[in-house]
């Protein structure tokens, strides 16, 4: 599904305006952000969880050529589904 997909439905299903839908979804995905940025956690009870952690560098290897090269370390987001969204997928 696309951005344009969901705010198509969000607009369908709360029977608002697609520009008012696409408004709605930009203050969600900026409060997400702000509160990952901030906290480093976000918690919706029943679809789940995203966390930021740190990933340590780490050795790799340049595909074309071989070579040996370091991965910096960086943080990363990860989502953990919570058991209603788990029970729904299956």
């Amino acid at each position: 599904m696309t951005k344009a997909e969901l705010i198509a439905k969000i607009a369908e299903s709360a029977a608002i305006s697609k520009s008012s839908a696409e408004q709605s979804l930009n203050i969600l995905l900026a409060a997400i952000q702000q509160a990952l940025a901030t906290e480093g956690r976000l918690s919706l009870p029943g679809f789940g969880s995203l966390v930021v952690e740190e990933r340590k560098e780490r050795k790799g290897h340049n595909p074309r050529t071989g070579e040996p090269i370091v991965i910096p370390a960086a943080k990363v987001v990860k989502f953990r589904a919570g058991v209603n969204l788990k029970k729904q997928i299956q």
